[in-house]
């Protein structure tokens, strides 16, 4: 793995030399998502990602969180010549939380995609790196495959709902000014099944997860450092998702957003005066980086009549990669609602400005 970060790394400061000087789309108003089109790969945009997140149980009650994502970062607009050449930087990250067990497995793969060795495609491969997919049945069913520091995830997430956009307009804005945001949907609750693999035992488990699918080409501005995500499903069907950025100065940038899934009906969008999300008083501090996340949260929609806690699984959630470093966890709800959900903390370790990524 180790000559892997190094790639990872010497690509990533290549890139943001090289993505000054081609011509990447801007993620603007108007958008209209098509699908199963916008499932797949938006390769003039110059970063990607097919993110999934979920709880899950065995028949007799064990519990885990998992990740499973897809990275793409472009290289170059046009297909090389040569099967050396490098359109995209590839990448994922997965990761396994053993609830009962207190135990965290997380790993992260790399590739030039050379030779087709790693790539985006059509339906039948969405993404791959390796032996790590992606596909999407014909039923609309995504199916995945990781394997996490030598463990397994093996599942299928079949949506029960319709795909949600994020944002206004088409957009969902991350920093104030045109083109400072991204295009991004969610499959808010799916279906899923499978297998957790444990030091070479399969384990059958059952759930739900969360998808999201993201694409922009600029969205962090330079004040900006990173962001607290919620992916919160409640026990009574509807679903809420909000994002905090998160400034330099420790403030929230006011174009911060959510939208909040009733279990029928249509969505509504949150501005950030709306919603109010604020840390508890517990915190872990990371052995590896250092950093200090926080690791409660009060989260509340006054119009709506929500007011909920929520608090991690496990403390040692951490995706600690080079060059990047975030929280990424499963966590359980009270409150007016109750439920259980994922939240994603970054810069709290490092910025993330180099990657130009966001939820």
């Amino acid at each position: 793995m180790r000559g892997e970060k190094a790639c990872l790394a010497l690509f990533l400061l290549v890139f943001t030399t090289l993505s000054n000087v081609h011509a990447w789309e801007l993620a603007l108003a108007g958008w209209k998502y098509e699908f199963p089109r916008d499932h797949m790969v938006h390769r003039e945009f110059r970063t990607e990602w097919w993110y999934f997140t979920g709880n899950l149980r065995t028949k007799d009650g064990r519990e885990f969180g998992f990740q499973v994502t897809f990275f793409r970062q472009g290289i170059n607009e046009r297909k090389p010549d040569s099967d050396f050449g490098v359109r995209d930087l590839s990448f994922a990250h997965a990761a396994i939380s053993d609830i009962g067990a207190r135990k965290f497995h997380s790993d992260q793969v790399t590739s030039r995609g050379s030779f087709e060795e790693a790539g985006f495609g059509d339906v039948e491969k969405v993404a791959w790196i390796k032996d790590w997919t992606l596909r999407l049945n014909p039923d609309g069913a995504w199916e995945f495959r990781a394997s996490p520091t030598g463990q397994g995830i093996h599942l299928t997430a079949a949506p029960l709902k319709e795909p949600v956009v994020q944002g206004e307009n088409g957009v969902s804005q991350k920093a104030s000014g045109e083109g400072q945001a991204s295009h991004y949907y969610s499959q808010t609750r799916l279906k899923t099944t499978g297998e957790i693999v444990l030091d070479g035992k399969a384990i059958a488990v059952e759930g739900e997860c969360w998808f999201d699918h993201e694409w922009a080409t600029n969205q962090l501005a330079e004040d900006q450092i990173g962001w607290n995500w919620f992916g919160l499903q409640f026990d009574d069907g509807s679903e809420l998702m909000l994002y905090q950025m998160r400034r330099k100065d420790g403030s929230v940038d006011p174009v911060s957003s959510g939208t909040f899934i009733p279990k029928t009906g249509k969505s509504i969008h949150l501005r950030n005066i709306d919603f109010e999300a604020k840390p508890g008083k517990f915190t872990w501090i990371s052995p590896s980086t250092k950093a200090v996340y926080p690791l409660d949260w009060h989260v509340s929609i006054p119009s709506l009549g929500l007011a909920v806690n929520t608090r991690a699984r496990l403390s040692d959630q951490e995706m600690f990669f080079s060059p990047i470093t975030y929280w990424e966890g499963a966590v359980r709800i009270e409150g007016s609602q109750t439920g259980r959900g994922y939240v994603e903390l970054t810069g709290y370790g490092n910025a993330l400005r180099a990657l130009q990524s966001s939820r």
